[in-house]
């Protein structure tokens, strides 16, 4: 067995004894680290440098992008690509060097210019996620930068908009909307139109060109910055490899020493080994073991190689996906293509959606493919190379083995000790003429296809396939003959990706008839046949049907020549037919006019408020600039302090049982562990408390029984974060199950054993009038089954009217997070990323058993709460507190995205059913509601939920309203007040009922909404004395007003002909109103002046994203403003700092929620800074007197020398307040084949009152608006049988992403005029939006309606083509099922029924 030992390297080779790297420009020099580690943990924990977020650990959000350049010593030249640095492992960067967002600029140094064109154009909000879309940018403006186009004009880079746009591709965002972020990127791009860019700091409307680009921050190529220093091309020699002893990281050189290794590992089968290119699968499969030794493939030339020649182009199994990408489009330069470079050119083009660009940079073509054979990843590569009729390499000791793809993934999985994959080599069929059939003209046509929620990828796909075809035209016979073809399918519910032989066997040498293509869809249909268990099967197996009628539907009974036109002619399929309604529609649909771009240009109107200067200004977010350097500082990035543990929780799995023991695997703990703290380790007369709100309490751990699948059981304490997480994955819960009560997990089980919470009198919303008089009114009546009694002749029966809402996880981009510090004399000091640091204070203190005086909450900024961080991140603060208590050490804790998902409750589902009445022209005269709300185990805000319910719903005069609504405690997680929390399902409730109605009468649903409509008597009605004053009630106003700048009444006429004209697109439009109450919650403020008139300002309300401190400080600046002193620099405002919550400086700061806390905290403010301006003034008088004008520097100097007291504190209580009158309009299109929506248009009219500052509302607008699309059209929080959350990461839970928002986004902020109730008159701005995403919804039953209506005319529907359940959210596969899932197959019976009919005449 000797000859298999593995080679000692250090006689073979000199090695670099050390890692060596650079961080921007700073030398790294690491004599050992464990090769597990990535480079976020090292940056993050090693380095001063924190830009880097841990959003994911998945390489699906971009927060912890960097650039990583790597010197190439043989052409002397650097490359530079972004990576994901939660997946790149920190011995694969030995030589390289890193460029974070700080690389770029800082405040101390200055800001790059995309840090303050990311300010500038108000493209951040809680930050979290800048710097990595920075470095994104900066990734992409270098990759443009080292291309061979011509030079741009000064001021900009080479970078096009689509380029900068895609830049973005795969970062997510959850507050801006994406529209200003695009903006951003897009004003460095060589071909931007400057009238695209959307409202920003730098310029006014009505600005010339040279005006605008004068006063972009200035860019030029690298603004300076060395992305690989010269010293670190002197010093590494890559070749050499790192010390395989020291770090465990062994780099084969050749095929020889890579199958030595693998046989020594063999030979020791003890040691788990991990081969390694660019470790992107960790994504995916996630790492629950250690790795004994890692093996990097990517020095092997035989692996990394590209190989070109006649018979096609190889690829080494080690070439990033990336690479492969350029050597397919190399191959596609030049005037005119080939065959075989027209389907290499469609393979990249197919690989540039799979994963994302900075996982595609790193991760390789093998491995996918392995992955795929091995696990049974849906790989994107293996389909399209498999219709590609690809081969792959293997080798095995000596032998070197060619198989076909196909066989490859048929196999066993592959033993990487014996057989390694090598390369993948895709052949080249160039049409060959045959002399025998002159007659006939050959061609070659290849079309790859994916389903997936995002077009530009970063999601896994539904179904993806790729066919290749040798197609001819006959003269004599005039149709079309497949001569041979290639049909593969993938991702779609089965073990690997397959040919659909017998699909192929049918299909050769038949002409493409409308009867042969119907013989084969039926065939495709029953090949394609996802396995058991498989989620929306019959959707995966219609869309494989489909994506071959788009490739062949084409040339179907067609007589045209075949002509390369043929790869496109898909799809002209869906365009438009009619010449002038393509002309007409461009005219008011900017969208089609730059299909080629994501976003077009859009539109944002504000009105300026100048009564308050500077409140009213639209300045930039104050923190932008250092948000976007990564030098904002969020709860995570506090320096551990001496000693400090690590927390991660353990949680059950099971939704009611008794927990009998809670242990390690083995025997040993994991390294590393410190302590396994549960409800026993709580101190004796303290409480198991680990979140409170008005309405009870949670318990921080389960005791000895767990009452739902997620609920904490211990807390893993340990020396590192990652150890913990080990250790907390390797814990096994003994779950007892007998004499168990079954678990309370639907709302009709809760009904059934009358599972209820109580909804305290002063919070159970009124009913509004009589509902059984106006039913009796009524000329027709919908009822539901429980209503049934009340049968007569005007009644339409429905006798299964249900509304089901599901529930949506909240996404903030910063996992939920804290640190709690011993102090002295039994005190703690913790910080928080809270909404609510007054109630983790509150909760530290019960569990503890200490007064709350002993315990310091510190909260500066939050990276995104969205309600999630108000109850949800108390439990997280007291587990770190009560650690931190029995250990006496630092105890911190970050949860992993999975921890978080399955423990954060989310927003509540619901199940409505419902009877109404109405008259013939479609007024209703009463509404009767039954709503069961899913609320969880435990009450957390849901007693709030029916009065926030209520009060959107109420938008509409009903008539009469009546509602039962009852909050169910099931054995779920607590749901909690995510953004908007009862009022975006009251709001979509309304629109449920206004379109059953509308269909119901067979009147126009824009129709039924307008004689809805509110008059201001019925408004006081529903709302009474919330309602306000007649003058303030601009909600139809606003209706007509939108119907005008949208061109609302043209685009109907013009959807309709569009609709008439294609066959397998349809589009919808809907205008939605909404009608939001808000209630200001009371807030504390506190303003101190410091001796050199700097202004320290402290509030109740935190920074969550939503620009609070940045209204706070305008408000400041005005409030102080009005003693009227001259000032040395740039004014008050740039004197004044918003400084952290602190719980024992600032008292009863509530919480921060309601969209209110920005205005609240302003006017306590303003009442400080009223009392300061008092005590100031006399001192201002009588200086005046003494020396004429005076500084405000002098007045306080005085104020100072004098003992005035320069700081007030205030508690803003405010009285009733009035509702937001809102109004939005948007058209989609739904493709009929996968039931992608694209929604082409939005406008929303807002009405702010007058806002505090236009920039910031309207940030907060669009991000609400594209949350709410997230909500109605893409997110679900899915559980299996026992509760368990199972949509768990971003590979399954889906946000909204910037190929998903409006392509034309028009947002006008509407100054309603002065409003004396209100903070200077102003409205909030946070939650509201979030309702009009209702529309996207409403226009997308539209759509279906169309699509329904087609269907009916061909015969092929069964019922009305109105009457139909769209779920919430309306994924793809719901929107496909209800526009047919046979809709191809119906439509080919109907043509082939069409076509006998016309033969028989």
């Amino acid at each position: 067995m000797e000859d298999h030992q593995q080679p000692n390297m250090e006689e073979t080779r000199i090695c670099n004894s050390n890692l060596v790297f650079a961080v921007n420009n700073k030398r790294f020099e690491l004599p050992n680290v464990d090769p597990s580690t990535t480079l976020l943990q090292f940056l993050r924990t090693q380095t001063p440098f924190k830009s880097v977020k841990f959003g994911c650990g998945e390489g699906g959000c971009g927060a912890c992008i960097v650039l990583l350049s790597r010197h190439n010593p043989l052409i002397d030249r650097v490359e530079d690509f972004t990576v994901s640095s939660c997946l790149t492992l920190l011995c694969s960067v030995n030589g390289c060097s890193i460029t974070t967002s700080e690389g770029l600029g800082s405040s101390r140094d200055g800001f790059h210019p995309i840090h303050q064109r990311f300010a500038g154009f108000h493209a951040s909000q809680c930050g979290f996620c800048t710097p990595g879309m920075c470095i994104s940018l900066f990734g992409a403006l270098v990759d443009a930068e080292n291309s061979h186009r011509a030079d741009p004009s000064p001021g900009f880079s080479k970078l096009t908009v689509i380029e900068a746009e895609k830049a973005i591709a795969g970062n997510l965002c959850r507050c801006t909307g994406y529209r200003p972020i695009a903006d951003a990127c897009k004003s460095f791009a060589t071909d931007v139109d400057m009238e695209d860019l959307g409202f920003n700091h730098f310029w006014k409307k009505g600005d010339s060109q040279a005006t605008k680009l004068s006063r972009l921050p200035s860019y030029s190529p690298n603004n300076g910055v060395c992305t690989f220093p010269e010293y670190l091309k002197r010093e590494i020699k890559p070749s050499l490899p790192l010390d395989s002893e020291k770090f465990s990281w062994y780099t084969p050189f050749s095929v020889e020493e890579l199958q030595n290794l693998a046989k020594a590992t063999d030979a020791k089968s003890r040691t788990l080994v991990k081969l390694v290119v660019g470790n992107t699968g960790m994504g995916y499969y996630k790492e629950l073991e250690r790795y004994g030794k890692y093996i990097d493939l990517r020095h092997v030339p035989e692996l990394s190689m590209i190989r070109r020649d006649h018979t096609g182009i190889e690829i080494g199994a080690s070439v990033t996906i990336s690479k492969a990408i350029e050597a397919l489009k190399e191959e596609t330069e030049g005037e005119s293509l080939s065959e075989f470079a027209s389907v290499l050119k469609k393979i990249a083009a197919h690989m540039e959606k799979i994963a994302t660009k900075f996982l595609r940079n790193t991760g390789s073509v093998g491995g996918n493919l392995v992955m795929a054979q091995s696990k049974h990843f849906p790989s994107d590569i293996a389909t399209i190379l498999l219709a590609a009729g690809s081969f792959v390499h293997i080798l095995t000791d000596t032998m070197h083995e060619k198989l076909t793809l196909e066989e490859f993934l048929a196999r066993p999985p592959l033993d990487n000790s014996k057989s390694i994959l090598s390369s993948i080599k895709i052949p080249c069929r160039e049409t060959i003429k045959d002399d025998r059939s002159s007659e006939m003209d050959r061609k070659l046509l290849f079309e790859t296809y994916r389903a997936a929620p995002r077009p530009l990828g970063n999601a896994l796909p539904f179904l993806n396939a790729a066919f290749l075809a040798k197609v001819s035209h006959s003269k004599s016979s005039g149709g079309i003959i497949i001569n041979k073809c290639q049909l593969a399918f993938g991702a779609y519910g089965t073990k690997h990706a397959i040919r659909a032989r017998k699909v192929e066997d049918f299909f050769t040498g038949k002409t493409v008839t409308i009867g042969v293509l119907y013989e084969v869809m039926k065939l495709v249909k029953a090949t394609v046949v996802p396995e058991d268990g498989t989620s929306y099967a019959e959707y995966r197996s219609s869309l494989a049907v489909g994506f071959l009628f788009h490739f062949l539907g084409p040339v179907t009974d067609t007589t045209e020549k075949i002509s390369n036109h043929c790869l496109d002619e898909y799809n002209s399929s869906s365009s438009y037919n009619d010449a002038k309604v393509k002309e007409k529609q461009n005219q008011l649909d900017h969208a089609n006019a730059k299909a080629s771009t994501l976003i077009s240009s859009s539109k944002q109107v504000v009105q300026l408020n100048r009564d308050y200067l500077p409140v009213g200004e639209p300045i930039a977010k104050s923190g932008a600039a250092l948000q976007a350097s990564g030098e904002a500082v969020y709860v995570d990035d506090i320096s551990s302090p001496a000693n400090c543990l690590y927390g991660a929780f353990v949680y059950s799995t099971k939704p009611f049982a008794r927990v009998k023991g809670i242990e390690f695997k083995s025997k040993s703990p994991t390294d590393g562990v410190a302590a396994l703290i549960s409800f026993k380790d709580i101190p004796k007369f303290a409480e198991n408390i680990g979140s409170m709100f008005m309405f009870g309490t949670e318990s921080l751990f389960a005791d000895e029984f767990t009452r739902y699948a997620g609920e904490r059981l211990a807390l893993v304490v340990a020396d590192t974060q990652r150890n913990a997480d080990l250790a907390a994955n390797h814990v096994v819960v003994d779950h007892d199950l007998d004499n168990m009560e079954p678990p309370i997990l639907t709302v009709e089980e809760a009904v059934e054993k009358s599972s209820f919470f109580e909804v305290p009198p002063r919070y159970c919303p009124k009913q509004v009038g009589d509902v059984s008089k106006g039913m009796a009114e009524a000329d027709h009546k919908i009822l539901s089954a429980e209503d049934l009694s009340s049968l007569h002749a005007n009644l339409l029966l429905y006798d299964d009217i249900q509304i089901k809402l599901g529930s949506q996880y909240f996404f903030y981009m910063e996992n939920q997070t804290a640190l709690a510090v011993p102090d002295e004399d039994n005190c703690m000091v913790v910080y928080s990323s809270t909404q609510c640091p007054q109630y983790v204070q509150t909760t530290i203190s019960r569990c503890l058993g200490i007064p709350e005086h002993n315990v310091r909450v510190i909260t500066r900024r939050v990276g995104g709460g969205f309600g999630g961080k108000a109850m949800k991140s108390m439990p997280v603060a007291t587990a770190c507190a009560l650690a931190a208590h029995k250990l006496r050490r630092p105890v911190r804790m970050y949860l992993d995205r999975k921890t978080d998902m399955v423990m954060a409750g989310g927003r509540h589902p619901m199940k409505v059913t419902y009877s109404v009445g109405f008259k013939s022209n479609g007024k209703i005269t009463a509404l009767q509601l039954d709503i069961l709300v899913n609320a969880g185990i435990s009450p957390d805000m849901s007693p709030l939920i029916p009065e926030h319910l209520l009060a959107p719903l109420s938008k509409y005069d009903w008539g009469a309203l009546s509602f039962d609504i009852k909050l169910c405690k099931t054995n779920h997680s607590s749901k909690s007040a995510m953004r908007g929390p009862g009022e975006v399902q009251g709001s979509y409730i309304a629109e449920a009922v206004i379109e059953h109605v509308a269909s119901a009468i067979s009147m126009e649903v824009d129709s039924v909404r307008n004689i809805n409509l509110h008059s201001y008597n019925s408004l006081s009605l529903f709302y009474g004395v919330g309602s306000g004053e007649r003058s303030e009630y601009t909600l139809t106003s606003i209706w007509d007003k939108l119907a005008t700048s949208s061109s609302f009444h043209q685009r109907v006429a013009m959807i309709d002909q569009f609709n008439a004209c294609n066959v397998w697109q349809k589009r919808g439009i809907s205008r939605v109103p909404i009608v939001h109450q808000t209630v200001v919650a009371p807030f504390p403020g506190k303003v101190s002046i410091l001796s050199d008139g700097s202004v320290a300002v402290e509030v109740g309300g935190i920074e969550l994203g939503q620009g609070l401190w940045t209204k706070v400080k305008q408000m400041a600046a005005f409030g102080l403003g009005s003693i009227k002193c001259e000032t040395t620099g740039s004014g008050l405002l740039e004197k004044v700092r918003v400084i952290q919550s602190d719980t024992l400086s600032l008292v009863q700061g509530g919480c921060t929620g309601g969209s209110t806390a920005s205005e609240a905290s302003c006017e306590a403010v303003r009442l400080c800074c009223k009392v300061l301006v008092e005590r100031l003034t006399t001192l201002k008088e009588k200086l005046q007197v003494q020396k004429g004008s005076i500084t405000w520097e002098t007045l306080i100097l005085e104020a100072y020398s004098e003992s005035v007291n320069l700081s007030a504190s205030s508690y803003f209580v405010p009285g009733i307040t009035s509702k937001q009158y809102l109004n939005y309009g948007a058209a989609v299109e739904v493709n009929l084949l996968t039931g992608e929506t694209s929604i082409l248009r939005s406008d929303i009219i807002y009405d702010c009152g007058q806002s505090l500052n236009p920039a910031v509302d309207l940030g907060q607008i669009e991000g609400a608006f594209v949350q709410g699309i997230g909500f109605f059209m893409l997110e679900e929080y899915l559980t299996n049988s026992d509760g368990l959350v199972v949509t768990d990461g971003t590979w399954t839970y889906k946000i909204p992403t910037i190929d998903t928002i409006p392509k034309q986004f028009n947002v006008e902020i509407l100054n309603s005029g002065h409003h004396q109730d209100r903070v200077l008159s102003s409205k909030a701005s946070g939650e509201p939006p979030l309702l009009l995403a209702a529309s996207v919804h409403c226009a997308t039953r539209a759509a279906i309606r169309e699509a329904r209506k087609q269907l009916l005319s061909w015969g092929c529907l069964d019922g009305s083509p109105s009457a139909f359940d769209l779920k919430v959210p309306a994924a793809m596969a719901t929107v496909k099922e209800l526009c047919g899932l046979g809709i191809v197959e119906r439509y080919l019976e109907w043509k082939m029924c069409s076509k006998r009919k016309t033969s028989s005449n």
